[in-house]
């Protein structure tokens, strides 16, 4: 088991990094630099949890802290994927509706600030349930706002499922994040969360990829 999962983590970040520098720097237009980012904040806050955990079993080392702490860290950088997604869709559509930005903006806020109350346990690794309800309640909700705007109003053929796939991962993790402490075999829905995360950073490489042959076509015009 511990092999299996951490090279599926490995095999995850090293692609997940690859695929948000190719995003970044080969993709055309501001909502490419959006999603490049947003895979980037992704696998740089997923590194912080997953790089301890594939440590702890094969190194015999206390990494409560660096676990805890991991959490945080991909806690926040999740909240600034969905945030940048919202943002790269608002690019897409060279619009931003003020409504959507000031709740975007807002539950992002609320995310962070509430990740951030020493509550949380994260040094301990040993979050109390009430917190783990309350900092996840603005992150769920920024989740559905991204969800619904995709489903409503994305036309980009590429990211047709993405709406999907965003709820397919929220419906694996929330369970993880409410349950995980008492029921510690939930915490195998992380790994269909995580090939979610891996499709929707495929679709947005696939979208960028069409945006730099789509610019490529115009110049040779």
């Amino acid at each position: 088991m511990k092999y299996g999962e951490s090279i599926f983590d490995v095999a995850y970040l090293v692609f997940a990094l690859v695929m948000g520098l190719l995003i970044l720097i080969r993709g055309k237009g501001e909502a490419s630099k959006y999603y490049g980012v947003a895979v980037l904040a992704l696998v740089f806050g997923d590194a912080y949890h997953l790089v301890p955990r594939a440590l702890n079993y094969f190194i015999d080392h206390d990494y409560t802290r660096d676990l805890g702490i991991g959490k945080l860290i991909s806690s926040l950088s999740m909240t600034a994927f969905y945030m940048l997604l919202y943002l790269a869709l608002a690019a897409i559509e060279d619009r931003i509706r003020p409504f959507e930005y000031v709740a975007a903006c807002f539950l992002s806020v609320a995310r962070y600030a509430l990740c951030l109350f020493p509550q949380n346990g994260w040094a301990d690794n040993d979050s109390p349930l009430l917190w783990s309800i309350l900092r996840n309640i603005p992150f769920v909700a920024l989740g559905v706002l991204v969800i619904v705007i995709y489903k409503k109003r994305c036309r980009e053929p590429e990211l047709k499922r993405v709406w999907l796939l965003m709820t397919l991962s929220f419906a694996f993790y929330i369970p993880v994040a409410v349950g995980a402490k008492f029921v510690p075999a939930l915490g195998m829905l992380m790994l269909p969360k995580t090939v979610c995360y891996v499709l929707i950073i495929w679709a947005l490489w696939r979208r960028a990829k069409r945006t730099r042959l789509d610019a490529a076509k115009i110049t040779e015009v």
